[in-house]
């Protein structure tokens, strides 16, 4: 039965991990379990039913955020991709970060999952749950060492860019209107990767790959087609949403998408603006589910990584979430898997277990 806080959300992509890099790293770590400036924490997470979900490593690019925030204010926009960043550079803050999620672990605040059963028994046990994910694999060695070392320590999943270029290919830029197709497809490198995810067992997430290296992915791949956190391009042509041809090639091979919270890929105008209606997001959800059918479709908020809608500001609003998901008319059955089901059934089919 649906109440305010069930049934449990697993959420596609946060950034808390980046936040409390930003704020003091392993350190800051015990803000997490009593409470902090931001979308996720253990207090909001009990008032909202946050399950848990994918934790992003995220090595940033050199900003200033609040000019980047108001050229996306405008009407139209096409914000240059940042510089790549070097191998030497980036390891050592994805290590930070990963390392902040093992303390947040050791600490009691939750526990990190290694497989989809690990999930089910942490959100039946009503206790968070987090996947080692990698936003961007600029701490990825071309000879895969660091990948090796970890997945043994429990990364899951891997997005082979930011909307910078790496080694193994091109993200897309924040740019409005604009497609997807906005240059050239992966690298030699971005091919033998897909082929080392996909014998590890790692996800790997298209939400930031441009589309030529989408296509890519899908004609490499022998793994479900999945977008952590992404939204309809018919709905709003941004160059970080999916179109639906590409939405027909996640079908195809049973993957999913999940919904991102960002208002500027959630707006029809693009525009980073907190003023968005929660019957916007059922739009894209409708939509979602009209191209990809009621098992392909999740949610991924990208809490702590972006300017989210101001009624769901942090994950203990998302009661709300669900009040409208229900009152729109979508069943018990199918609240649930949007809300964690569907998450569970494709990181089984990618996983293995």
């Amino acid at each position: 039965m649906t109440t305010a806080a069930t049934p449990a959300v697993f959420d596609g992509h946060n950034d808390v991990l980046f936040q409390l890099y930003r704020a003091g790293g392993v350190a800051a770590a015990p803000q997490f379990a009593t409470g902090r400036e931001g979308a996720i924490d253990v207090p909001r997470a009990a008032e909202g039913g946050f399950g848990g979900g994918m934790f992003a490593v995220f090595v940033p690019s050199p900003m200033d955020r609040a000019a980047r925030k108001a050229a996306m204010s405008q009407p139209s926009y096409d914000l240059p991709a940042p510089d790549p960043i070097d191998w030497e550079d980036a390891f050592p803050v994805a290590m930070a970060q990963a390392a902040i999620l093992f303390e947040l672990e050791r600490q009691g605040a939750l526990t990190i999952a290694h497989t989809a059963a690990d999930i089910r028994t942490a959100l039946a046990a009503g206790r968070m749950v987090a996947v080692l994910h990698m936003e961007g694999a600029e701490a990825i060695d071309p000879d895969f060492h660091v990948l090796d070392v970890l997945y043994a320590a429990g990364l899951r999943s891997l997005g082979p860019v930011w909307s910078r270029s790496t080694i193994f290919g091109e993200g897309v830029p924040f740019r409005y209107p604009s497609s997807p197709d906005t240059g050239p497809g992966l690298t030699d490198h971005g091919l033998r990767l897909v082929r080392r995810c996909n014998a590890l067992g790692v996800l790997i997430d298209l939400s930031h790959l441009n589309e030529a290296g989408f296509w890519d992915v899908s004609r490499h791949s022998t793994k479900p087609l999945v977008a952590t956190h992404s939204c309809s391009h018919a709905i709003s042509p941004h160059s970080r949403n999916l179109t639906d041809k590409q939405l027909a090639a996640i079908r195809e091979s049973d993957g999913m998408v999940g919904l991102n919270f960002g208002v500027a890929f959630l707006r029809e105008d693009g525009q980073a603006e907190a003023d968005v209606p929660l019957t916007l997001m059922l739009r894209h959800l409708d939509h979602l589910i009209e191209h990809l059918g009621e098992d392909r479709v999740g949610l991924g908020s990208d809490y702590d990584g972006t300017t989210v809608p101001q009624e769901l500001a942090s994950c203990a609003a998302l009661p709300r979430l669900r009040k409208a998901m229900i009152e729109h008319g979508y069943g018990e059955a199918l609240v649930t898997k949007l809300c964690h089901g569907n998450w569970l059934r494709v990181l089984e089919l990618t996983w293995g277990s």
